[in-house]
């Protein structure tokens, strides 16, 4: 659209009365447009459904009419606005806030995005660890001053600790997909290895989501999961999954969406609790079976909240509120329940623990020692069990998905879906991620990833590179090789994401 106003040619027919009055209204659309593009939203049509958008987007929409009100004086306040960002239209966002800040304002902006961060003129730290574990401010200062700190985030600024994995396996194995034609791709056709850690990469817009979510999944959970009602793409044909057994697409969506949903329960570790529960002396002479100590059922829960441990106010007017149940006080339980005590602790103690704490508390019992293995390896030692699911972020319930999967018994055949699972993680978070995604493969499993963080690109075996451009400038496969590849070639294949990827690897 920005290109269609700004060409002269489209507005030539104009009588010179027309331009005139045309004049003023076209500048202000041209200037609106160029916000939008210089943002990174080039390749949103302006017609887009706003329920399609994505947080980040509409994020950067907000970005964009700031910028023209040319306010100044003003402190802007932004969550993690990188969010879907390729590295390419991370740095238009970077100057975008830059000249909000030369303008006279105070930009703050919430981020674990290595170049935002080396660009901010003064960083806050705040740790040393997550939930319990942290809340303290452990370093303010230059990005200089904060490569000489000792703090967990300076460590991998400053080169000390590296996220390397470079596995390389070969490509034996391969599933394809051929005939692809949605949104922007035209007669696309591509070849995926399997056993791989394979990364789906390109400029936001550039198809990566249309090839994998909305051709590729619907088409796997049909024929692998026997799934019924699905929207296939029609005449897509995908040839090698007699190789695979199953799809198992893990994404950021919730885990429940009510207090009653936590990790404790969503993982199964809650079923091996309540029976260890009913083994202690004291359950046994009362009677209790496994249903006494769960706050879903009639019996052992408290009756005011029905298990919740908070009750919902309605407010006029206003949003409900949720205010701690004042018969139990939070614990979700009856007083005889909680009078049952295994090593000193009652059901409402375990499930306000940690899964650090949890972990060294239930060590001597392997069931559940397994499931908390899980959660603490993919960095969620900080949540507490019985964590209500709507104070979960996508990016935590997303690695909760991925901790159950780990607790199940591995089949070696499965094709694991993740769409951008490093959003809103630390470096060290996304080390401890890479991991657990290369243990999979190293099970014989296939993992596919649609990403933009290069810290887990350049860790893949394989690279699917879609694009060049976003929208109509997209749906194309652009390079595709291991990383090296990728990167050694970006000057003939136009690829965006090798040629960021080469600096990365240190290739220019």
């Amino acid at each position: 659209s920005y290109a269609w106003f700004a060409d002269p040619k489209t507005f030539e027919e104009f009588s010179d009365q027309q331009a005139m009055i045309a004049a003023s209204i076209l500048n202000e659309i041209r200037e609106r447009l160029f916000f939008l593009y210089d943002v990174g939203l080039g390749y949103l049509s302006l017609s887009r459904d706003a329920r399609t958008i994505s947080g980040g987007e509409a994020q950067r929409i907000r970005i964009a009419s700031q910028i023209g009100s040319g306010l100044t004086g003003v402190m802007y306040v932004l969550d993690e606005p990188s969010i879907g960002l390729h590295e390419r239209d991370t740095l238009k966002l970077i100057r975008t806030l830059r000249s909000l800040q030369e303008k006279g304002n105070t930009v703050i902006v919430v981020e674990h995005d290595k170049e935002t961060i080396e660009n901010a003129d003064f960083i806050v730290d705040i740790g040393p660890g997550a939930g319990k574990f942290g809340g303290n401010v452990v370093f303010a200062g230059t990005l200089e001053e904060m490569k000489k700190s000792n703090t967990l985030t300076a460590d991998y600024l400053s080169g000390r600790k590296k996220i390397e994995y470079f596995y390389r396996r070969e490509q034996n194995v391969w599933m394809s997909v051929k005939n692809v034609s949605l949104n922007n791709i035209k007669d696309l056709s591509v070849r995926i290895p399997l056993h791989n850690f394979v990364c789906v990469t390109g400029v936001s817009g550039s198809g990566k989501s249309s090839l994998i979510l909305q051709t590729l999944l619907p088409v796997t959970r049909e024929i692998l999961n026997h799934a019924r009602k699905v929207n296939r793409v029609a005449g897509v044909e995908v040839e090698g999954l007699d190789k695979l057994d199953k799809v198992i697409y893990l994404d950021q969506s919730p885990i429940g969406r009510t207090p009653r949903s936590n990790p404790a329960t969503y993982t199964g570790v809650m079923d091996e609790i309540r029976n260890l529960f009913t083994k202690t002396k004291e359950a046994q002479i009362r009677g209790y079976t496994a249903s006494r100590f769960s706050f879903n059922v009639k019996g052992g829960r408290c009756e005011k909240c029905q298990g919740e441990g908070e009750i919902k106010i309605e407010m006029h007017f206003l949003p409900d509120i949720m205010v701690k149940c004042d018969a139990c006080h939070g614990s979700r339980y009856n007083l005889q329940t909680l009078q049952v005590e295994y090593k000193g602790k009652t059901i409402s103690d375990v499930l306000n623990m940690s899964v650090g704490e949890a972990l060294e508390f239930f060590a001597p019992i392997p069931k559940i020692k397994t499931i908390l293995q899980t959660l603490s390896d993919v960095g969620l030692d900080y949540i507490t069990l019985g964590q209500n699911a709507v104070t979960l972020s996508g990016g935590e319930a997303q690695r909760i998905k991925l901790a159950k999967e780990l607790s199940r018994k591995d089949t070696g055949s499965t094709l694991y879906i993740l769409d951008e699972p490093t959003t809103g993680l630390h470096f060290d978070d996304v080390n401890r991620l890479t991991k657990v995604l290369h243990n999979f493969v190293e099970l014989g499993n296939s993992v596919l990833v649609i990403e933009h963080n290069l810290d887990m690109i350049k860790n893949a075996d394989y690279i699917i590179d879609m694009g060049p451009e976003g929208g109509s400038g997209g749906g194309l496969l652009v390079a595709e090789g291991n990383p090296e590849k990728v990167a050694a070639e970006w000057e003939k294949t136009g690829s965006f994401t090798g040629k960021y990827l080469a600096l990365e690897l240190n290739r220019l």
